[in-house]
């Protein structure tokens, strides 16, 4: 397996959808039998409002871990403006 860092944005003014789509997308991330989630939560903006994620997974390549984000809930109802998926070298602080 191989770490991936994914960093999204929401699209402007959609925190409703956020939150009409949050079990739905914390079910989905926790429950994949080819992309294991290590590390996940919200980033804020200026008012303290949830605007996008960041997460951390072990998957077996880019391209799954691509495919595995287009079925995330979030991404289905419409809330990602922007994503970018990176190979990760976790360096310090990784899990054992």
């Amino acid at each position: 397996m191989t770490h991936f860092i994914i960093y999204t944005e929401d699209k402007t003014d959609s925190l409703n959808i956020r939150l009409d789509n949050r079990e739905a997308h914390l079910n989905w991330v926790r429950n994949d039998p080819q992309v294991k989630l290590i590390s996940a939560g919200p980033w804020l903006d200026e008012a303290g409002d949830m605007r996008g994620s960041l997460l951390i997974v072990d998957g077996p390549d880019l391209k799954t871990v691509e495919a595995w984000l287009e079925q995330d809930p979030y991404n289905k109802a419409g809330l990602t403006g922007f994503k970018r998926v990176r190979q990760f070298n976790w360096l310090l602080g990784a899990p054992n």
